[in-house]
């Protein structure tokens, strides 16, 4: 599931011109966005949105911008304030707010978030086929589903919801005949990885998962993934390994809860019972 990128005015876009030739310090927005760095994109925002020099206008795509980044950072309800602070936001946006919803366990308001949406948005059918299933209405997850066409983005949500549901040669299927239809899209390998792990086939998703890693060395899933395909076929201290290596690289692992449960896991559930009350709660 996945929240858009605002679309950029002619005026905002002669604005953000003018101000790259004023001033050359430093990566753009659509920059740090397009090399996935979300941090930087959100500092950069954050302070624009806080200048007292910045116009209306640019302030609503500021905004927006900083939703967006907050969402694909994890912190869905920062995004979800955020959205709120938009003035005359575009319809799009309940459907971007439906998605923060999702994401904070809030199925029965993301459904209604999602239904104020625009229906010709595909993107709420999609919220409404995930929350259906979270809410275990199965009738209503089968009309969602007849609703789904053959996009990329529409079998994207099918498979996940496969994985979901245990379901994992479905999703297989699905991930790799997008694979071999989108052959530049690599994040597809961590999907197709995570589902030959569920399949316990450990050494083909290792495999599968260094293609991704190759590009995004610092990808928290890829490592996590990769670390768990280390347990099984070895043994907890080579996970661990794999693992030390977002530390090293200045990770706090302790702000991740699925990292934080397999450490546990992988050691052997030393600190069981400091760590697992925090991730249940």
């Amino acid at each position: 599931m996945y929240t858009a990128k605002p679309k950029t005015t002619l005026k905002a876009k002669q604005a953000q011109d003018a101000a790259k030739v004023k001033v050359k310090k430093g990566p753009s927005v659509e920059e740090c966005v397009a090399r996935r760095d979300f941090t930087g994109a959100a500092t950069i925002l954050e302070f624009n949105v806080k200048s007292d020099d910045t116009k209306v206008e640019d302030k609503r795509m500021h905004l927006l911008w900083l939703a967006y980044c907050y969402f694909h950072l994890g912190h869905y309800q920062r995004a979800l304030d955020t959205y709120e602070e938009v003035r005359d936001p575009p319809e799009d946006v309940f459907l971007f707010r439906a998605c923060c919803m999702y994401y904070l366990q809030l199925y029965k308001e993301a459904t209604k978030e999602a239904l104020k949406g625009p229906s010709s948005n595909p993107l709420q059918n999609r919220i409404l086929f995930h929350c259906a299933h979270k809410l275990g209405d199965e009738d209503k997850l089968l009309v969602y589903h007849q609703k789904l066409s053959q996009c990329k983005e529409d079998q994207l949500s099918l498979a996940a919801i496969h994985y979901l549901r245990n379901h994992f040669q479905e999703a297989t299927d699905i991930y790799k005949r997008l694979l071999l239809e989108n052959r530049d899209d690599i994040a597809l390998n961590v999907y197709v990885a995570m589902c030959y792990y569920k399949l316990d086939y450990y050494d083909v998703s290792l495999e599968i998962m260094q293609t991704y890693l190759q590009a995004f060395p610092d990808s928290v899933i890829a490592i996590n993934v990769k670390a768990c395909n280390q347990f099984k076929l070895y043994n907890g201290n080579a996970a661990k390994d794999e693992l030390r290596a977002l530390t090293d690289k200045g990770y706090n692992i302790e702000n991740n809860d699925l990292v934080n449960h397999n450490m546990v896991v992988f050691d052997d559930g030393q600190n069981a019972l400091r760590t697992l009350p925090q991730v249940v709660d």
